[in-house]
């Protein structure tokens, strides 16, 4: 058996006792501070304080662990956006809350400093056709994606008090949608790969103005 490889037998039910709880954390803050690469198993489960066999008996391996920390770390995150849409009390405040959410995750205290996106910092450094590269991807893709969601509602509020129905409905609105919500995610990914080389969230509240500005410019 080996860190990166699979056991060869898949048990038919996880446990979901106290000892994967600290796996899993404990390797949230390693692969995040160390990188996964430079990670191993004996550093994970003498953090977590267990056993190498209570490892294996939570995960199927190393690329397992892995990518149940990447969604371990989109969950996190949806939890600070769904915070901040509980206060959002428009459309456009809607799609700054997914730039507030960023900047939460920004400023959670990291034991050696904010170093960008854990997910994509993990993409980068797992092969090809590993999971853990199709989680990041999901992730990312519903973050655009509730950037749609959030700018259509807008879109479609202004359109209404104009009178403008055909607006509304139109291909031209949902092009423009599209259009807006994918240069809001790369707003948010150039200033978070900054954010992370520069070690805090100055960028992310830039980019925050930034898409204010934007929005309110449509």
């Amino acid at each position: 058996m080996t860190e990166a490889g699979t056991t060869g037998k898949r048990p038919v039910k996880r446990r979901q006792g106290p000892a994967r709880g600290r796996i899993l954390e404990a390797a949230a803050r390693r692969f995040y501070a160390d990188g996964v690469a430079a990670t191993g198993i004996d550093t994970i489960t003498a953090e977590a304080g267990v056993a190498k066999m209570s490892l294996y008996n939570n995960f199927d391996s190393k690329a397992d662990l892995v990518t149940a920390y990447l969604g371990a770390r989109h969950e996190e995150w949806l939890g600070l956006y769904r915070r901040r849409l509980d206060g959002a009390g428009t459309p456009r405040d809607a799609v700054l809350a997914v730039f507030d959410a960023y900047a939460d995750h920004a400023g959670l205290a990291y034991e050696h400093g904010f170093r960008g996106c854990g997910l994509l910092n993990a993409a980068a450094e797992l092969p090809t056709g590993h999971e853990g590269r199709a989680v990041v991807r999901r992730h990312k893709e519903e973050v655009e994606g509730l950037l749609v969601t959030h700018l259509r509602e807008l879109l479609s509020e202004r359109a209404e008090k104009a009178g403008d129905g055909e607006a509304r409905n139109g291909e031209a609105l949902d092009e423009k949608v599209r259009d807006t919500a994918e240069h809001l995610a790369f707003l948010l990914e150039g200033a978070i790969v900054r954010a992370g080389l520069e070690g805090d969230g100055t960028r992310m509240r830039r980019a925050r103005v930034m898409a204010e500005s934007l929005v309110d410019g449509l």
